[in-house]
């Protein structure tokens, strides 16, 4: 009986998709904090140089 309804919901597909959606967005955001944390240095010499000339820099 548990063993029959173990292999139903084994097979049971739904909701797989909105699953497979979920883990890209998840990728995907992972995928670009990475990228902030590797180029913050480089996006902080070019943001320097503008707020320095707005007086925005304190």
């Amino acid at each position: 009986m548990v063993l029959k309804k173990l292999k139903e919901c084994l097979r049971d597909e739904r909701g797989q998709g909105m699953t497979e959606y979920i883990l890209i967005v998840v990728l995907i955001a992972i995928a670009a904090i990475a990228a902030f944390i590797y180029f913050r240095g480089i996006l902080k010499e070019k943001a320097t140089p503008p707020a320095e000339t707005t007086g925005a820099a304190s």
